[in-house]
């Protein structure tokens, strides 16, 4: 459960030139702040355009020389503010991101301004990118497939990118009053600078945006193979695999070697005997995370759905009612879940190479809806089958999802879907 400061509502507002990952940081902040129970939205300044002058604006329309374009922009990044504003009013806890350039020191003055007379706290985080590399690379893989160039050739729509980018740079004015509070990421990720950082949600960020990057790689998640207690059908323990599970740690043993760079995938699992016996024809070190074993039944470990169900018909009731919020006597319910997962998914942003976690139906489910940037709560029912792999694959602005259905043979691809 969440505390008094936990809930508090805050604001937050990106700082920095196009091509530098602002609304990059803004999505993963607001998937992880959301994630972990606190409602989070974006107001990214480039849709309120697209809605009121169409996709495609020239370069020339962002040139801070043209009194038009730069009269539109001033509105539209004040209808946006306002938006946030009014929405962050309407309830306690929640989380606003204002993703703009803000690039100058008059335009965050006006943010800054505005916050402070709605009570609002406000905290810059400004991207900065210095590495021609990683900037050309953001230009082609996500601004290439923007809407404002959907209908341009590639060559055409680098080109008035650049220039575009060239207006902003003459006007850009980095974050330098160290009275103000502001985070600012450089080289996504290579350093992070704090400055004034107070209060339970802007603390809680600095883990994830230390170890942010882009590097793509695949997590693959599954559940352990077949266990005595699943052939039961009992809740928790710590139970043997079956010699059917023993075949699907075979044949996952097959699968991650066929997969890519096999040296290359680290392996996490529970601490429960099932995980490890799944892993080990994997013949590699693991990791066993206390966080990622099963969800605690309590007084329900060892006894079957029907069971509990005729024991205790008012609690099956409740859990009927509201599965995310409902805890086990004496156990745990998702969202507790969600507290003890938090390490492993800022461990799991930090690593470039692919991971492979073997763990549990409630606790994968509450991994899938991080990574799908899925509402927790929709997630507690989402299917995690047994002797099945999920490829998440994250990208600049989603996660693409593969699912591969094991057989002692070949591993069969059965789904592909996106997020984002």
């Amino acid at each position: 459960m969440l505390d008094r400061e936990e809930t508090a509502t805050a604001a937050f507002a990106m700082v920095g030139l196009p091509a530098r990952g602002k609304t990059y940081v803004a999505r993963r902040v607001a998937r992880y702040l959301s994630w972990l129970g606190h409602p989070t939205r974006v107001f990214n300044i480039g849709a309120y355009r697209r809605e009121k002058y169409g996709a495609y604006q020239p370069h020339e329309f962002f040139d801070p020389d043209n009194p038009v374009g730069h009269g539109a922009l001033l509105e539209l990044a004040m209808l946006a503010l306002d938006d946030m504003l009014s929405w962050l009013a309407e309830q306690p806890g929640r989380v606003g991101i204002y993703d703009a350039t803000n690039s100058t020191r008059e335009r965050r003055r006006i943010v800054r301004d505005r916050c402070k007379k709605a009570g609002m706290p406000l905290v810059f985080i400004e991207s900065i990118c210095n590495d021609p590399a990683v900037i050309d690379a953001n230009v082609r893989e996500t601004k290439i497939s923007s809407p404002d160039y959907r209908f341009m050739e590639a060559e055409d729509a680098m080109r008035d990118f650049r220039s575009r980018i060239a207006h902003y740079e003459r006007a850009y004015e980095p974050i330098s009053d160290t009275s103000k509070s502001y985070i600012k990421i450089i080289d996504v990720g290579r350093q992070v600078v704090l400055n004034r950082i107070h209060g339970y949600l802007p603390a809680r960020l600095a883990p994830l945006l230390i170890n942010l990057h882009v590097a793509p790689r695949p997590i693959y998640l599954t559940r352990h193979g077949e266990s005595m207690a699943n052939g039961e059908g009992t809740l928790g323990g710590d139970s043997d695999l079956t010699p059917r599970g023993e075949a699907y740690a075979r044949s996952l043993a097959r699968f991650i070697s066929s997969a890519g760079p096999e040296g290359r995938v680290t392996v996490w699992t529970s601490r429960l005997k099932r995980t490890d016996q799944t892993a080990a024809p994997l013949g590699r070190r693991t990791r066993a995370w206390r966080a990622l074993d099963e969800i605690d039944a309590g007084i329900c470990d060892g006894k079957t759905y029907n069971e509990c169900k005729a024991a205790m018909p008012d609690e099956w009731a409740a859990r009927a009612r509201d599965k995310f919020h409902y805890r086990y006597p004496r156990g745990e319910s998702y969202e507790d879940v969600i507290q003890r997962l938090d390490p492993v998914v800022i461990e799991l942003e930090r690593q470039r190479d692919p991971v492979l976690v073997i763990g549990h139906q409630a606790v994968l489910r509450m991994l899938y809806a991080y990574l799908m940037d899925k509402p927790p709560q929709e997630c507690t029912r989402v299917s995690i089958p047994l002797h099945t792999v999920i490829q998440l694959t994250p990208t600049a602005y989603g996660c693409e999802e593969r699912r591969f259905q094991l057989d002692p043979q070949l591993p069969v691809e059965i789904a592909t879907r996106a997020s984002g």
